[in-house]
């Protein structure tokens, strides 16, 4: 990388980086929110809804897919496609896991009557979880924009280089975030 392309490199992961402080923000005022409606003074209770081995399984999956991009990003750092590509699949496959058991959740508890407009508990989890999830489905369909880019390669590899760090940003973030969700929506109410 020339220096003008570096410079420009630390504007994008300055500006990123920025990004990622406002979503911390709006994160942080959703946990807040979480905690003011909880517990309900109405049913359901969260000690009533959560299963242990739900949240186990779908913290494995998530949290596993940072393990997974690393190698994708050693492979990015010694040029072998032979560790981007499994890797970056890996970890695809790894978040759309964890998007499935999210849904399967959130559709056991509407099918359960506990749906959006329950009580504000209710409303509350969603809406974090909810956004949480959205943010893993971006990151998804962000892994197949990379994948694809990276089969054709019809770019300079400094540029993909750009790309792929500023989403491993992205997607250690998204991993922050659901330890924070472990830790404030969930395991309180498991232990």
């Amino acid at each position: 990388m020339n220096n003008y392309q570096e410079a420009l490199f630390k504007d994008k992961r300055l500006g990123f980086f920025i990004y990622l402080f406002v979503e911390s923000v709006m994160f942080g005022t959703l946990f807040a929110t979480y905690l003011i409606f909880t517990p309900p003074p109405t049913y359901p209770m969260p000690h009533e809804l959560f299963e242990v081995k739900t949240v186990v399984l779908s913290s494995v999956f998530l949290l596993s897919s940072s393990g997974t991009l690393l190698i994708a990003e050693m492979g990015l750092d010694e040029r072998q496609g032979l560790k981007i590509v499994p890797g970056l699949v890996i970890t695809l496959l790894f978040g759309l896991t964890f998007l499935g058991l999210e849904i399967h959740e959130f559709y056991k508890y509407v099918m359960e009557g506990n749906g959006l407009t329950a009580n504000v508990f209710m409303s509350s989890f969603y809406v974090l979880v909810g956004l949480h999830a959205a943010h893993v489905t971006f990151g998804a369909c962000w892994m197949i924009l990379l994948l694809t880019q990276y089969k054709r390669m019809n770019m300079p590899y400094t540029l993909y280089i750009e790309k792929q760090k500023i989403f491993q940003y992205y997607w250690h973030f998204v991993d922050v975030i659901w330890i924070f969700i472990i830790i404030i929506v969930y395991l309180p109410y498991l232990v």
